[in-house]
């Protein structure tokens, strides 16, 4: 009999590839009528667009802003704080949900949205971005700052140790709470996200770094590619089996970096498959981002939507939106937030600065949010230097509040035919590098 060790070291060595056969894919399902988009004002001379998302749980009007609810909750703020700041959406990770407290519970409980009482529509991720992270180290590499492709495929961030490995079947993950083995594929990520019974999934995909070589981008997609297949017949297979449960989208997820050629063709493969919507992912350079989404809005299907994962940033947001995005999602505003870091039309500040202190203002002029309205700077300054928790929920909702108005006030700009009046408005504000929340 072979011993432990012996057994945990083959359950750690990667799957030996198979013959790649390709299958047939059903043009379509018939339950995909209980999830649509219409397009609405489109934007003159450009990609973008308004728009509506019907899902089992409501409508979402695009642009949109997704809030993040990584573990099944927005950190530090109930879904009903969240729901006032009037976010249509969230999006919580099929990876750490899948972990704790496991799909199997959220199954039994009614799904994501009832679990947590967000009346809403819900998406989850694939847990492709966890994939990359916990591989590399490299955490916030695709937060588009550099790229770097003289070393390895497979280098680790200084200090830090590989806990995922890719083979062409799946993936080998050990798990951050405990260090216990894991195994994704394709369709495990499908069976645990239809446990998890979120509105919008997405495709289990391979997400590069820009770290990574052109021949290895190309490896990678092509992973992808055929990863997405299997998810589709997986998908469809637990729709059939799960009947009487509503119905949950499936986006594609187009990867390929910052290569054209690479994200074109990423778009017409996944085009060509049924998929209700698509995810726009991956490492690219900031500067690139609106071209990048602009390819992808030339290849895709006009009548499906298009996520950009990651981004919230107010110049990330115009430029997606102008290039054809309807909606994005992102945990800067609540990251932030609990780093003493709040929004404003002139940029963001840190509320723990001695300034502070006896600011009898409101976060920011004008401002409608439930902090803006009830409490001053001087308060949550004060919360935040005694270490008190409910500043993280106070600037939180105070952020979420802020992007969610900011894509409110761009879809409304496109339908009134002021979008770039506003976009040169609100960034030569937000970017003009005052000194004070005021502007001055």
């Amino acid at each position: 009999m072979p011993s432990e060790a012996k057994k945990r070291r083959r359950a750690q060595e990667p799957i030996p590839p198979k013959p790649y056969v390709k299958p047939e894919l059903p043009a379509s399902h018939e339950a995909q009528g209980a999830f649509s988009f219409e397009v609405g004002t489109r934007l003159e001379g450009h990609h973008g667009r308004t728009g509506v998302i019907h899902t089992p749980h409501g409508d979402i009007k695009t642009p949109a802003f997704i809030v993040v609810g990584t573990k099944a909750t927005v950190k530090a703020v109930t879904p009903e704080q969240v729901a006032a700041t009037g976010a249509q959406a969230m999006l919580s990770n099929a990876y750490h949900l899948y972990l704790q407290p496991g799909h199997e519970l959220l199954d039994r409980a009614g799904g994501l949205s009832t679990f947590t009482n967000w009346q809403g529509p819900t998406y989850t991720d694939s847990g492709g971005f966890q994939v990359m992270s916990l591989g590399s180290g490299f955490k916030k590499v695709i937060d588009m700052n550099s790229v770097d492709t003289s070393g390895p495929d497979d280098a680790v961030a200084p200090g830090k140790e590989r806990l995922a490995n890719v083979d062409d079947d799946g993936v080998w993950f050990k798990s951050h709470l405990n260090g216990d083995k894991h195994r994704f594929t394709p369709e495990v990520s499908m069976q645990v996200q239809h446990g998890i019974g979120a509105d919008v999934m997405f495709a289990f995909d391979e997400l590069t770094t820009l770290h990574n070589s052109r021949g290895y981008q190309e490896e990678a997609l092509e992973r992808t590619r055929r990863w997405a297949e299997r998810c589709i017949l997986e998908h469809f297979r637990l729709t059939d089996e799960r009947e009487g449960k509503d119905y949950q989208a499936l986006f594609g997820v187009i990867q390929g970096a910052q290569y054209e050629d690479l994200r074109r063709q990423a778009c017409r493969d996944l085009a060509s498959m049924p998929f209700d919507g698509f995810g726009l992912g991956g490492a690219l350079e900031k500067e690139n981002l609106g071209t990048i989404v602009g390819w992808c809005a030339e290849e895709l299907p006009e009548d499906k939507p298009r996520h950009l994962l990651g981004i919230s940033e107010p110049d990330d947001v115009f430029w997606a939106i102008e290039n054809g995005a309807d909606t994005f999602d992102c945990v800067s505003p609540t990251r932030v937030a609990r780093n003493s870091a709040f929004y404003t039309d002139h940029g963001r500040f840190n509320l723990a600065g001695r300034r502070y202190k006896e600011d009898f203002t409101p976060l920011m002029e004008g401002c409608e949010c439930y902090t803006c309205t009830h409490y001053t700077r001087a308060y949550v300054h004060h919360l935040y230097k005694a270490d008190e928790l409910l500043s993280h929920t106070l600037i939180s909702i105070h952020n979420i509040a802020f992007t969610v108005r900011l894509v409110d006030r761009a879809r409304e700009a496109i339908e009134n035919g002021t979008f770039f009046e506003l976009k040169e408005k609100v960034l030569g504000d937000y970017y003009a590098k005052q000194g004070d929340p005021q502007g001055r």
